[in-house]
Formats: C-alpha cells, sequence, structure tokens
C-alpha cells in the first residue's frame, strides 16, 4: 500500500508549507507595543487600562542622562528602559503610590520576586531604588494584573504596573543598575 504512505507524505507537506505562510503573514501583521495601555484611577482591578489614543512611543525625556538606566518621569507617570545606546528599549504607563521618590538619580538596592503590598495586594518582580520617609520605593506589579485602587489614608510606595512590562523591567534591572527619577 504505497498509495496511503504518498498520500500522506503530501499531507505533511502542504500542512507545513500552510503553517510557513500563516507565520510570515502574522511577521507582517500588527504588533503590539508597551504603549498600548495608559493608567487611570478609573480603571477596576482586573480590568486592562485604556488604550493610548499616541501611537508613536513617548520620547524619554530630556534632562534624563546618558547610558543604560531606568527612567521615571513623575508628572507622565511613566517609566523608560534605556539602553547604553541612549535608545529606548520599552516604555509604558505606571500608577505610582502615594509616597513619589524626589527627581535625582539612584540605583537599584535590591529586588525580590514576591511579597505582600502595604495595601495588602499580592506583588512581583519588586525593584527597590530609594526610601522617603521610612517608605520603601520600588516598581512592582500585581500578580493578579489589577491597577492599584486610591490609597485611601495609606502610604504607599510602590510604582505599579502591568505584568508584562513589570516582568521587563525585572529583566532589565538588575542590582546597581541606574535609576533617574524626573518631574
Amino acid at each position: 500500500m504505497p498509495a496511503p504512505k504518498v498520500w500522506v507524505t503530501g499531507l505533511t507537506v502542504g500542512a507545513t508549507a500552510a503553517v510557513a505562510v500563516l507565520a510570515v503573514q502574522a511577521d507582517k501583521g500588527p504588533h503590539p507595543t508597551a504603549t498600548a495601555a495608559r493608567p487611570s484611577a478609573s480603571v477596576s482591578a482586573g480590568a486592562s487600562p485604556a488604550p493610548s489614543k499616541s501611537s508613536a512611543p513617548a520620547a524619554v525625556p530630556d534632562g534624563s542622562g546618558t547610558g543604560r538606566r531606568i527612567v521615571y518621569s513623575l508628572g507622565r507617570k511613566r517609566v523608560w528602559l534605556v539602553d547604553a545606546s541612549d535608545a529606548s528599549r520599552r516604555t509604558f504607563a505606571v500608577w505610582p503610590g502615594t509616597v513619589s521618590p524626589d527627581a535625582g538619580t539612584y540605583a537599584v538596592s535590591s529586588r525580590n520576586e514576591a511579597t505582600t503590598g502595604s495595601d495588602g495586594v499580592k506583588i512581583e518582580n519588586i525593584v527597590y531604588f530609594t526610601a522617603k520617609s521610612g517608605i520603601s520605593i520600588a516598581f512592582s506589579n500585581a500578580v493578579d494584573g489589577s491597577s492599584p485602587p486610591p490609597a485611601a489614608g495609606k502610604q504607599t510606595g510602590g510604582i505599579r504596573m502591568r505584568a508584562a512590562d513589570g516582568a521587563a523591567l525585572w529583566t532589565f534591572g538588575e542590582t546597581g543598575t541606574t535609576v533617574v527619577v524626573v518631574k
């Protein structure tokens, strides 16, 4: 029965060709970027942030230094991961806590894979870089992907982000990495 073997081989070749065509089409299609999300105070727990209306990534702020660094803009509520050639590799919106760091240059002092935040939310990818008024200030993301509700009467130093952005910052922000905070 050689005919079934030829037919099965033909199907395999055909299926492989179809998968290759689909892969090429997918590669040419739209690619989501980190700028597709913009947090807002009205985002509820578990909800996705609203999409940004701008398709161009935000430029790294002037006066944020040079070289490989994490840049955090207090006014824009945005973070940039900047490589050694001063090119922004990723930028994304964040939800700041109630205690903000002063503008200046810091370094990642420590990291913690997971814990519970001062607001009671389980968080991961915690990257500490300073403290203010006895409150540790760090980047992190909620394990469940939620945005933090307003912290009524609580002092929190967590700068939260979406889970994918938290994972990227965790990979980029090794201990000793420069963190520049701008207004």
